[in-house]
């Protein structure tokens, strides 16, 4: 708290003594001075806190993302039963071989997937715990931009077999709870991008992180 007091409180009391000064020895020349002096000084402290409230949405930012990509590999990847590559698991039951292949490539690319976005998780923790904010900020939400979106491929391959064969009643219902809770994921990911336009540069667009549908199935 007394850091906070020194941070914001040093420029108010500076302007503050000077204009003490100015009355206390007041003649025409110390008002020439001082009231330029105080100008100036006003300039340099809106900069300093524009400067301040910029570095403060960039860290909040910065720990919001770390928690999306926490809960992203926590919620969806690895031993996760909501993860999509669990929910493709469940179609080796059916007695199909083209959907039992498809499968097989899923889960090669699960063990790729699992070390990507466990060691992305793991980097943005230590970025926000080394405090490097502005440095990786901007590479860090297109990374989890990119690993989404290559995620969300087989969200929508996953529903396009569902809706071509007889899945069992298990597995959708198993993708219904995935859908409820990823499109929540999707919402708070696209206010953190809505934001973070705001004190970064980026070319992502909130609609780019898409939400996974429903199946119409009876």
């Amino acid at each position: 708290m007394l850091t906070n007091i020194v941070k914001r409180g040093w420029f108010p009391a500076l302007i503050t003594l000077v204009a003490v000064l100015g009355l206390i020895f007041y003649d025409n020349v110390s008002y020439t001075i001082t009231v330029p002096v105080l100008i100036v000084m006003l300039c340099i402290g809106i900069v300093v806190a524009v400067i301040n409230a910029r570095q403060a949405q960039v860290e909040r930012q910065s720990v919001r993302l770390s928690q999306l990509a926490a809960h992203f590999n926590r919620r969806f990847m690895g031993n996760s039963t909501l993860s999509i590559f669990a929910i493709i698991d469940t179609l080796f039951g059916l007695e199909n071989q083209q959907v039992w292949e498809w499968a097989r490539g899923a889960e090669m690319t699960r063990r790729v997937f699992d070390s990507w976005a466990e060691h992305f998780a793991e980097r943005v923790e230590a970025d926000l715990r080394n405090r490097r904010f502005t440095s990786f900020l901007q590479t860090h939400i297109n990374e989890l931009w990119a690993i989404n979106n290559y995620y969300y491929e087989f969200i929508e391959q996953f529903s396009e077999i569902a809706q071509r064969f007889e899945v069992p009643r298990e597995t959708i219902e198993r993708y219904r709870k995935f859908t409820e809770e990823y499109n929540l994921f999707v919402g708070s990911f696209r206010d953190a991008i809505n934001e973070l336009k705001t004190i970064a540069r980026t070319q992502l667009e909130a609609p780019s992180v898409k939400t996974a549908r429903d199946l119409a199935v009876a």
